[in-house]
């Protein structure tokens, strides 16, 4: 993805922008293939109660995923040079942090248990917490290949490890090892990363500097770490209230909603974030070519996520019998809702780009910590008005309430205007009622089975948005993402 013009200081990197993107795209829609399938069984051999137990542990865990991460990932793609020597000290450090994170957290697991009065979760989370360490070892390899721009090899890596977890999962499930096929999805998917990463990049531990010597990488981590630890707060503790005060199964049907509303989002902005922040990193200096790429960002999400979550939101209902089966009927309006919320993500991670690449992670934090306990008071004020239904659609407004404050913020005193972030997602954005009414409308009427229902609603709003290319401003839009996929080719 690019919307920049090659030069004579940087002939390659718009080739790499685009050429980056569309492999990680690529990869991207393999795992997504690979989860869909891992959906349509897994929901057919398991319980939402099963479902429900590994979301109460994950929702806790996903903060020691957290602390062992430390926000070194963005700090590492966004620093200019880091010798051979520094690359060994972050190895180190990234391997000692995994493993004391992965020992607390199997140690941690009688008060997971108490926090939710549910005994079973003791052996679950000693189980997942050596995908901890197995994450912790990858993550300074997967930083190194980024800040190359190796984009394939990533993306082949990510596909395999959800192959193989996947694959282990099905297996087990159908052998009747219940809840525990989840905990080996994560498990075996995790395992192999780390070790296909550790192939490529085959990293050595030699002439490592002193840990002190990283301290401004590490503090420049730290920032982006409390932004992660805020921003996961808000998108997590949905499950923690909710798995508190209406046990697993009602967890079960929300985790699930929200996993197929993550689907989407996953596919869009993490191949995205993986290309754009190294980019943008490298575009630092260039102020035009910065904001040309963060135009074309907005304009491709804008296209790729807006239409989309409102063609979901309508078609809910036989999307979720399609992939979970009739018994998962109480998931179709809790996606339907959080389709809302789905859409401000997707364009809302963009300003994280943009702390990140211009070293403005501490100013993220501050409106982080400002903000994001707003979003987590709407869940039990929502809960509390309207169930889980009123969780859901507390959690979207809000969302969408914080999304243009939060570009403002972004970009005060920066070279990047507001205007570069949402002029591209004025005219996709104009889209979603056509798309969405026309969708519900066809719902409503064709009866039969739902995958009939789900084909004719899809139809329908990919018909209404066709027909958006009679104006040539859409047509323009149009020609503009045409040559994002051209300058993915080779230069000669």
């Amino acid at each position: 993805m690019t919307g920049l013009r090659p030069d004579p200081a940087r002939p390659a990197l718009a080739h790499h922008a685009s050429r980056g993107t569309v492999l990680t795209f690529g990869g991207q829609w393999g795992r997504t293939a690979l989860q869909l399938v891992s959906t349509l069984v897994l929901a057919r051999l398991l319980t939402p109660a099963d479902f429900g137990l590994v979301a109460m542990v994950t929702a806790i865990v996903g903060v020691a995923e957290l602390v062992r991460e430390f926000g070194l990932t963005g700090a590492i793609v966004r620093e200019r040079e880091i010798d051979e020597s520094s690359w060994a000290a972050l190895y180190r450090f990234s391997f000692g942090l995994a493993l004391g994170i992965a020992l607390l957290t199997a140690a941690a697991a009688p008060l997971i248990a108490a926090l939710y009065g549910e005994p079973r979760l003791i052996g679950l989370t000693v189980a997942l917490a050596p995908a901890v360490l197995f994450n912790g070892i990858a993550m300074p390899l997967q930083a190194r290949l980024q800040r190359q721009l190796r984009f394939g090899q990533l993306a082949l890596a990510d596909v395999v490890s959800m192959a193989v977890g996947v694959a282990g999962a099905v297996t087990a499930a159908t052998l009747g090892a219940g809840v525990w096929s989840l905990v080996l999805l994560t498990g075996l998917a995790a395992l192999y990363r780390a070790v296909a990463m550790a192939m490529i990049v085959r990293p050595t531990l030699r002439g490592a500097r002193r840990v002190r010597e990283l301290l401004p990488l590490i503090s420049t981590g730290g920032s982006i770490f409390g932004v992660q630890l805020l921003n996961y707060a808000a998108r997590n503790l949905d499950n923690v209230i909710i798995g508190r005060w209406l046990g697993p199964t009602a967890l079960g049907f929300y985790s699930r909603a929200y996993a197929l509303l993550m689907m989407p989002i996953s596919q869009l902005n993490g191949p995205l974030a993986r290309v754009g922040v190294p980019v943008l990193g490298k575009l630092q200096d260039e102020p035009e070519a910065f904001r040309r790429y963060v135009r074309t960002a907005m304009l491709v999400l804008g296209y790729a996520a807006l239409p989309t979550f409102a063609l979901a939101a309508a078609v809910a209902g036989p999307l979720v019998e399609v992939l979970l089966g009739a018994g998962w009927a109480p998931v179709a309006p809790l996606f339907a809702l959080l389709c809302l919320a789905g859409a401000a993500q997707a364009l809302g991670n963009v300003s994280g780009w943009l702390y990140v690449a211009l070293g403005r992670a501490h100013r993220q934090l501050v409106w982080f910590a400002a903000t994001k306990p707003l979003v987590i008071a709407s869940f039990p004020v929502g809960l509390w008005l309207g169930g889980l239904e009123g969780l859901a659609l507390a959690y979207g407004v809000v969302s969408c309430a914080l999304l243009v404050p939060g570009f403002a913020v972004a970009t005060r005193g920066t070279f990047v205007t507001l205007s570069d972030s949402f002029a591209p997602v004025l005219r996709p954005a104009l889209l979603c009622p056509f798309v969405f009414g026309a969708a519900a409308l066809v719902v409503a009427l064709v009866p039969g089975p739902a995958i009939l229902t789900l084909a004719a609603g899809v139809a329908a709003g990919v018909l209404v948005a066709g027909a958006a290319l009679l104006i040539p401003a859409y047509r323009a839009d149009l020609s503009r993402l045409s040559t994002v996929i051209a300058s993915a080719r080779r230069p000669r």
